[in-house]
């Protein structure tokens, strides 16, 4: 099992959340966070006279999701295709390897859990 961690922007959401639902995968975790990568944020600009204010950490949303070894390639696309708009900030996609998970409410494990 897999943890797979999307930080994509939050516009986005809707349309990720919709796609990786259409496919089968709907046990998911949102949370609102702040980052920068290579784009190093962006620096706004008012009216005449004012001065430019530079925001380094801009507002992301991360989806955090458990799947099967297999279906990790699956969903890390569907999660790219839905949130890409080809321009610099659409996110990353992190993997990575998931040694248990437990049902809380049954007390399954593992595969039976996600």
């Amino acid at each position: 099992m897999n943890k797979v961690e999307a930080i994509i922007r939050p516009e986005k959401l809707e349309a990720v959340k919709n796609a990786l639902t259409e496919a089968g995968f709907i046990g998911m975790n949102t949370v609102s966070v702040t980052g920068r990568g290579i784009q190093r944020g962006v620096i706004h600009t008012g009216g005449r006279g004012t001065q430019a204010i530079e925001i380094d950490m801009l507002p992301k949303t991360k989806v955090e999701l458990v799947v099967k070894n297999e279906d990790t390639d699956n969903v890390c696309n569907i999660i790219m295709d839905a949130a890409r708009t080809g321009s610099i900030g659409d996110g990353k996609i992190f993997v990575s390897p998931v040694s248990a998970v437990y049902r809380v409410r049954t007390g399954e494990r593992d595969e039976e859990a996600i």
